[in-house]
């Protein structure tokens, strides 16, 4: 089931790639009529060209991680993986879809963590590439600290010094910053402190790892919702605060940063992610699976277009995007604002970027922080739960009609079921939060607040605009 369509895995819990994008906003003056802020235009940036099929084959087999365990080590400890969703050849068919089998520099066979760590999800047993990984655990991150550290002991007591060689790096950096991102709760991603922690020990023109970090780190764990890959051919900028700009590629190749030696290296892994890019923008959504009520899509799609097209556009063969451009401020969309906060109250971070080796060249990249967040486009909405830029709404109903939102709800992460009716993984509503599985939207970066914007419509409109957005 593998096209530029769908499919995906998710195993592990190392979360690599800084791409997110939020979802479920759009933009009417009615929800806050004192707001006399408008819409942001973010103007395009010229993208390299690459090949879609080289760029797959690079994200299935490629060393864009240079340093990882031995794969008779990984097999030892997890075994082989029978399902080859990637529907690969050799040794990498035999481990998870997040992972690659590459080889070291002293010609170690080793299994590296990839993007699809955090970019693919697994859904009723098919793997659909290039959706939001929803069951990664970033709540006990210290636990996997002492592993790795007796991991490396084993391996350098145990094993042959080459093989000890090719776990260093990753070994090293992992060590140092998995105690740091902690999320508090299961199920949100931890992208953006972990490209911070990485920054934090790299030299910004050489890139060389540092053992004392070069900048002040937050104590704040920011969490995220990990985005649809589909969306990104849609967009003008990267990221939920569309403060990615310039050269995509450099932005996609982040993850090179958790075993990349120097600048020369990071030259050329970044050769690769033009293809990488041209792949991602071949990606299209899923088809909803099951029967439509086409008479109510119609009334919903009317709906859509009066309610919500000013910032998620329109579809069909005449769409038009205007979430190419546009950032809706704060003051409008008024969901949780800790995200975008954060890149003013850390603004070393930004400061690092915008010097470093990802902003030279003939194809530079640039962080611009701004008050607010990209209204993204909502193909394959349905299957993208859960919603807004945090994942603290759980099903899509509740986007447009936040008096149902839960304070406290979680999924059931040992037997996970999406529902395709509801448009959600199937979650209990709980009085509290009685341990780090449920969703606690009383804390300070979870919040399920804003994109009130279809608190007006009646209980049959939400129907039909659910019913249409099942389109998409």
């Amino acid at each position: 089931m593998l096209s530029f369509k769908s499919n995906n895995a998710k195993k592990g819990i190392v979360g690599i790639v800084l791409t997110i994008l939020i979802i479920g906003s759009s933009w009417m003056i009615e929800p806050n009529i004192f707001s006399t802020e408008k819409p942001i235009p973010i103007p395009p940036s010229k993208q390299q060209e690459g090949n879609a099929e080289l760029g797959y084959n690079y994200l299935i087999y490629g060393d864009f991680i240079k340093s990882g365990l031995p794969y008779t080590i990984f097999t030892k400890i997890f075994g082989k993986d029978e399902n080859n969703y990637l529907g690969r050849t050799g040794k990498a068919a035999t481990v998870p879809a997040g992972f690659n089998v590459v080889k070291h520099t002293n010609g170690t066979q080793i299994v590296v963590p990839t993007c699809l760590q955090c970019h693919s999800q697994i859904v009723d047993g098919k793997l659909f590439l290039g959706l939001g990984n929803t069951e990664l655990d970033f709540t006990n991150l210290s636990a996997g600290k002492e592993w790795l550290q007796n991991l490396s002991r084993l391996a350098m007591k145990n094993v042959a010094p080459k093989q000890y060689e090719a776990t260093l790096s990753i070994t090293t950096s992992l060590s140092t910053i998995a105690p740091l991102m902690r999320t508090e709760v299961k199920g949100v991603n931890a992208a953006d402190p972990l490209a911070i922690l990485l920054v934090a020990h790299r030299d910004p023109y050489t890139l060389e790892w540092k053992e004392k970090p070069l900048l002040d780190i937050p104590d704040e764990v920011v969490p995220t919702d990990v985005p649809a890959w589909w969306l990104l051919k849609k967009k003008n900028a990267m990221f939920y605060n569309g403060f990615g700009r310039g050269d995509f590629g450099k932005f996609l190749m982040l993850s090179n940063l958790l075993t990349v030696k120097d600048s020369a290296e990071a030259r050329e892994v970044s050769t690769h992610f033009s293809d990488v890019l041209a792949f991602l923008k071949k990606l299209e959504a899923p088809t909803y699976p099951n029967k439509i009520n086409i008479q109510q899509a119609q009334i919903g799609e009317k709906i859509f277009v009066t309610t919500c097209s000013k910032c998620h556009g329109t579809y069909g063969e005449k769409g038009t995007y205007p979430n190419l451009y546009l950032l809706i401020p704060s003051s409008i969309i008024q969901t949780d604002s800790l995200l975008f906060k954060s890149n003013y109250q850390n603004p070393q971070f930004i400061n690092w970027f915008n010097k470093s080796w990802f902003a030279q060249g003939e194809n530079p990249a640039k962080l611009s922080p701004s008050n607010g967040y990209v209204a993204p486009p909502l193909d394959g909405v349905w299957i993208t739960a859960p919603y807004l830029h945090n994942g603290s709404v759980p099903n899509l109903e509740a986007v447009i009609n936040s008096k149902i939102r839960p304070t406290y709800w979680g999924k059931d992460f040992k037997n996970p079921t999406y529902d395709t009716e509801q448009l959600a993984w199937k979650y209990t509503i709980y009085d509290a939060a009685v341990n780090k599985t449920v969703y606690n939207t009383t804390l300070n970066g979870y919040s399920n607040k804003g994109h009130y914007f279809g608190d007006q419509l009646s209980i049959e409109e939400r129907k039909a605009l659910v019913e249409y957005l099942k389109t998409l």
